[in-house]
């Protein structure tokens, strides 16, 4: 969630902000409103409860003082009746301290829940707009040509034996495949390749776990917008992670992380789970939209200072990987209103798909700031010492969706498919031909 010392001190940078996401700015002004009735609840429990700790003295004096009378054989119906009162105004505070407490914690959840509604702080240069508003900022490569008439992916990987679709759907229902031998060993190879080059880079290879407590979803900023987007098991009450983001933004939870070496930069390689909500009739055809599928993502810690020239690393990174699999592509600044609450910016790169005329996104890389650790609770020490929130990023590193762009633009007119030379090795073959 966002700084609420930013909202209070700049409150028309919010709105702002908000307005470039197409969201609501008038959450603005109730935050501001329930922070300040939040504080005052929160003053005057102070205030009672300090009261209540004096007349706790006093009901502590008045009962030694009787004790004492009584023990010397004096008359002690003054102070027994002294004693009583001040039981009595003691028990009277403490259930107003109870009511105050009560109304003090209703408040701060109140304040809570809007807060996480608003997205992070777009960082300036985001276009403003929806899905649709992007900006192109680089075209890399030209449109794939043949002098034959391109098959699509599902047909391609048909002809190779690389993907069953018909079977997926039997065993797991719609938008689920089996990726079978050299589909198998395509995505394997590339998730090696990108491992291997991740490690290269100075990332820590990570195997995630898949399911993650509530808490850890909600602090990763994935129950806010898109919980219907989220597999629940709701008789454990665990979800299935759609990236290895979620794990790995909790993985250093309640925390205060070492960065004087630098950023800390993780991989990892899940299986990732999504729902698909509202993409009814949308790329039924093939593995673009599935429910499940491979995914290595990467993730970074970091100074917030270092985040914008960290993200333009990651991007960097993801370029690298691109270009070992040959594919044209562009990079897109994407619209405030097509983000997700905790990134601040997000750059997509989009590789073209010869039998859909367009791009289509492989990758995208987020800079979260410190939205995501703010509510996990994550730190790191500065150079004076001084405990502060770290920011967080992520990058695709590669997917099984990259199979798509890879099948279609190094198909050949005999229905065999090349192997880009960098991924070649990582496979086992050179040319995926046909099976009869």
């Amino acid at each position: 969630m966002i700084d609420i010392k930013v909202l209070r001190e700049d409150p028309e940078r919010v709105k702002a902000s908000q307005r470039a996401r197409g969201a609501d700015e008038s959450l603005v002004d109730q935050i501001l409103s329930a922070d300040s009735a939040r504080r005052t609840a929160l003053s005057h429990f102070e205030e009672l409860r300090s009261q209540q700790k004096s007349v706790s003295k006093q009901v502590g004096a008045a009962m030694g003082q009787l004790n004492a009378a009584r023990k010397r054989g004096e008359d002690v119906t003054a102070l027994e009746q002294q004693a009583e009162q001040a039981r009595t105004d003691a028990a009277a505070l403490a259930a107003q301290v109870k009511s105050l407490e009560a109304q003090a914690t209703e408040q701060s959840a109140t304040f809570e829940t809007l807060l996480k509604k608003v997205g992070n702080l777009i960082i300036d240069g985001v276009p403003a707009g929806g899905e649709d508003d992007y900006t192109v900022r680089e075209v890399v490569g030209s449109p794939t040509e043949f002098d034959f008439e391109p098959l699509d992916h599902l047909a391609l990987g048909e002809r190779l034996a690389a993907i069953d679709m018909e079977r997926g759907a039997k065993v797991g229902g719609s938008r689920f495949y089996f990726l079978t031998g050299v589909g198998a060993r395509l995505e394997l190879g590339l998730l090696q390749m990108g491992l291997a080059f991740a490690v290269e880079h100075g990332f820590t290879p990570m195997i995630t776990p898949s399911l993650v407590r509530p808490d850890i979803m909600t602090g990763a900023g994935f129950l806010d917008e898109h919980a219907d987007e989220v597999y629940r098991l709701e008789a454990d009450d665990l979800y299935l992670t759609g990236t290895s983001e979620v794990a790995l933004a909790g993985y250093h939870a309640d925390e205060i992380i070492d960065l004087s070496q630098g950023p800390r930069r993780y991989v990892g390689w899940s299986t990732c789970y999504r729902r698909e909500a509202g993409s009814h009739g949308k790329d039924t055809r093939g593995i673009i939209r599935v429910h499940q599928f491979q995914k290595l993502e990467m993730f970074v810690y970091c100074d917030p200072a270092q985040a914008e020239a960290e993200h333009e690393r990651l991007l960097g990174w993801e370029r690298e990987m691109l270009a070992k699999i040959e594919v044209p592509y562009r990079i897109i600044d994407t619209a405030a209103g097509d983000l997700g609450n905790p990134a601040a910016r997000k750059f997509d790169c989009e590789a073209w798909v010869p039998t859909q005329g367009r791009y289509r996104e492989l990758t995208s890389t987020s800079n979260c700031t410190t939205y995501q650790a703010r509510r996990l609770n994550t730190r790191f020490r500065t150079d004076e010492g001084k405990s502060e929130i770290v920011a967080t990023l992520n990058g695709t590193l590669a997917t099984t969706r990259w199979l798509v762009a890879i099948l279609e633009n190094h198909q050949q007119a005999d229905g065999s498919v090349r192997v880009p030379a960098a991924l070649a090795p990582f496979v086992g073959e050179d040319v995926l031909k046909p099976v009869s």
